[in-house]
């Protein structure tokens, strides 16, 4: 090999090291930019909450792009339907859950520590109760269930089946059938899932908050 092609090929090389180095420094600046400012204030009690319920390896990416979508990490956030806190659960759902798990305690959902364990401890009966050909479409499953209730999965598994799709996958399968909800409801449950799985939660991944579900 004469010696301006061994330069060429080094030059290259060093050009590709340096790619691979500036990506990896780049993409969690880039993350963070489209992550909310008010994430990070609550990164470090997100992760202590979601751990207490799912173990140390727990997919705090996922839940930290639930929480995005629920409130952008606001604990004062208030919606018209009535939802309060962080995690924006309406009050009746919040007494709900503090008598499911007791160790939660007294419902609050303006507290901040109380409503993300709450959700991380709702999630996990939820994501107990369905399955799935892997993480990704049972995570789905759960967060359709989260949003519009448990009772729809069964329900829209068995049109899918029906319908000759495969009740073991979300993603273009049982996302695709409405097995009863009016279409204003069954169009934000499906939008739900897709914008915390495919938007959010590759945010917070490539900013290193920890894995994902789909990741």
């Amino acid at each position: 090999m004469n010696e301006r092609l061994r330069f060429a090929l080094r030059a290259w090389l060093y050009g590709l090291i340096a790619v691979i180095v500036c990506t990896a420094l780049l993409l969690p600046l880039l993350a963070f930019g489209q992550i909310p400012r008010e994430a990070e204030k609550w990164r470090r009690i997100l992760t202590q909450q979601v751990r207490l319920e799912w173990g140390l390896d727990a997919p705090v990416a996922t839940f930290a792009a639930q929480v995005q979508q629920e409130s952008s990490f606001n604990p004062d956030a208030r919606s018209t339907a009535g939802a309060l806190g962080i995690a924006q659960f309406l009050p009746a759902t919040a007494v709900w859950i503090s008598g499911a798990y007791s160790a939660l305690g007294p419902s609050d959902p303006l507290n901040p520590q109380w409503a993300l364990r709450a959700l991380a401890a709702y999630d996990l009966d939820l994501w107990k109760a369905v399955s799935a050909i892997d993480d990704c479409n049972r995570a789905a499953k759960m967060l359709s269930s989260y949003n519009g209730g448990s009772k729809w999965i069964p329900r829209d598994e068995k049109l899918a089946a029906a319908n000759g799709l495969w009740p073991e996958y979300w993603w273009d399968s049982v996302e695709t059938v409405n097995a009863g909800r009016s279409s204003a409801a069954w169009k934000e449950n499906r939008a739900y899932p897709r914008a915390i799985l495919l938007t959010n939660e590759p945010r917070y991944v490539a900013a290193l908050w920890g894995r994902g579900l789909c990741d």
